[in-house]
């Protein structure tokens, strides 16, 4: 399942309950992340699935919409409520959408 980057900026303003994780390596999580996201690089997520919520549903970002593809592709697979944000974090910074 997708979800737009505006999509996104109101289920946060709105007080969503969704859990936003960025599958970035830590060098391009230090050039900015989404206000409230929670870093777990790609390659470590099979191994961290226990620190997400299952009765929440997850949308995984990275910069261009590949890695967090797969990101939710594998949520799914565990069962998680999973989304990907295709354009990523390219998309969200070029709306001017605030990071942290």
């Amino acid at each position: 399942m997708e979800i737009t980057p505006q999509e996104l900026a109101k289920q946060l303003e709105s007080g969503s309950d969704a859990q936003i994780v960025d599958v970035r390596e830590s060098d391009e999580v230090a050039a900015g992340i989404i206000p409230g996201a929670q870093h777990i690089a790609l390659g470590e997520l099979a191994a961290r699935q226990n620190e997400l919520d299952k009765s929440r549903p997850v949308i995984a970002v990275c910069r261009s919409g590949r890695r967090s593809a797969a990101a939710a592709d594998q949520l799914a697979a565990a069962g998680f409520t999973a989304y990907t944000m295709p354009g990523g974090m390219l998309d969200w910074t070029g709306k001017g959408l605030p990071t942290g």
